[in-house]
């Protein structure tokens, strides 16, 4: 008497978990890779010497009141001092020096104004 096993082991191989796993790890990527970019900065580094021979240097006080290479500037006039003082530079630089605790909005009003004219952002940190 010949009796069959019940037990057969499939040659194949089910690839139906693998895609799942694929699948899920694609819509994981996706989501979290489409953050867009917050603000585009260059931090300044502990060693080395600039490149560029003039910078032009903006203060911002606790108080919202703005400096540009130590001369006092209302709001408004920021973005035309600057366009006067860049003029004519190769890659215009601003050195950005927010006092600890300046609220966000007056170092982007800054930002936004270097963004608009091309100019390059270094923002000014002291080492701890």
């Amino acid at each position: 008497m010949k009796f069959k096993g019940r037990n057969k082991v499939s040659p194949e191989f089910s690839m139906s978990s693998m895609t799942d796993i694929v699948f899920l790890l694609l819509v994981f990527f996706m989501l979290t890779s489409n953050a867009p970019n917050a603000l585009d900065m260059i931090l300044p580094k502990a060693k080395g010497k600039s490149t560029n021979t003039k910078n032009v240097a903006v203060s911002i006080k606790k108080n919202a009141k703005y400096f540009i290479n130590n001369n006092k500037v209302a709001e408004r006039n920021i973005e035309e001092e600057l366009r006067i003082l860049l003029a004519g530079q190769e890659k215009p630089t601003i050195l950005l020096r927010a006092e600890e605790g300046v609220p966000i909005e007056n170092a982007v009003l800054v930002m936004d104004i270097a963004n608009r004219n091309h100019f390059k952002v270094i923002l000014a940190v002291r080492p701890k």
